[in-house]
């Protein structure tokens, strides 16, 4: 004989809070991660038809499809950033072991810096100032460098955080769509669930389609200024162009600002660049111009 559910209200209760216990547990649990679960449901759906042709000519092997895609994705993103991590990291231990020996100089600066307009003249002054008596101007001006060198390296910590995300996140994407058509399924019946039979399957189409778009046009800004940038690095004789322009795009991609990438170029160009300064001068217009492009194309 089928028990009859218990009508004491005592018992609903308690199962009730029960239950309400259970999932504030599991949302207190879920979200520290659910900023790289949402990135991996929008890359998913987003190259979910990428992996469906790719298994097609895999024999319609789907795990085999989600792990081609994700080491392509984790070669073509991580390979670059990697190499750019390691030169900075080791750029950056080769500059503190000169400070901390003392043997850390400074170039002196070519006299047309002193033209540059509105801010030649302050920026000739200190620079001068640090390639004469480096000691003796970290000491004049230690407060504001601090501040500058905590700037920087939560900058490079935030953008290293992001990146790791982005992979971390493309990771869970390639589990999600390897078990795509399962979960394309369920999701259809949670939309036919929630909004009926007719309305369900049209709206599960247009939240695809929406999140399609958008990932597209998340893709195409990145790399649309991605491809100003690297020109530009190439015209301009930078090294590692093509690393930089990989970089540029992941940063579009996480919707981190290019001018990360393009404003440490132009005071390369300024202070290690061989070209004149009319040229200077138009690199930078160039690549300030391109590192803000997004400002324009995402709208």
């Amino acid at each position: 004989m089928q028990e009859q559910p218990s009508r004491d209200p005592l018992d609903l209760t308690i199962k009730i809070g029960l239950v309400g216990l259970l999932v504030v547990a599991c949302l207190y649990i879920v979200a520290p991660f659910a900023a790289l679960i949402l990135w991996a449901l929008i890359l998913a759906v987003a190259l979910y038809p990428l992996h469906r042709w790719l298994a097609r000519h895999l024999s319609n092997k789907q795990g085999w499809a989600a792990t081609v895609l994700v080491l392509a994705g984790l070669l073509l993103i991580g390979g670059p950033t990697v190499m750019l991590g390691s030169s900075f990291a080791s750029q950056v231990h080769e500059t503190y072991t000169a400070f901390d020996n003392d043997t850390l100089t400074i170039p002196k600066p070519n006299p047309s810096v002193a033209e540059w307009p509105l801010i030649g003249d302050q920026v000739y002054g200190a620079w001068n100032s640090a390639a004469t008596d480096l000691p003796a101007y970290v000491a004049e001006n230690r407060t504001q460098l601090e501040e500058l060198a905590k700037w920087a390296l939560t900058a490079a910590a935030s953008t290293a955080a992001s990146v790791l995300g982005f992979l971390g996140a493309l990771i869970i994407a390639g589990i999600i769509m390897a078990y795509g058509e399962s979960g394309n399924a369920a999701m259809q019946r949670i939309f036919a669930r929630f909004a009926g039979p007719t309305d369900g399957p049209l709206l599960h189409n247009l939240s695809t389609a929406t999140i399609r778009s958008v990932a597209t046009g998340v893709l195409g800004v990145a790399f649309i200024q991605a491809l100003l940038l690297g020109i530009g690095f190439i015209i301009a004789g930078v090294p590692a162009a093509g690393v930089l322009a990989v970089v540029a795009l992941l940063l579009g991609i996480v919707q981190l600002p290019a001018l990360i990438i393009s404003l440490p170029v132009i005071a390369y160009l300024w202070t290690a660049g061989d070209a004149s300064t009319v040229m200077n001068v138009l690199f930078t217009v160039y690549l300030l111009v391109a590192g803000m492009a997004d400002n324009v194309l995402k709208p």
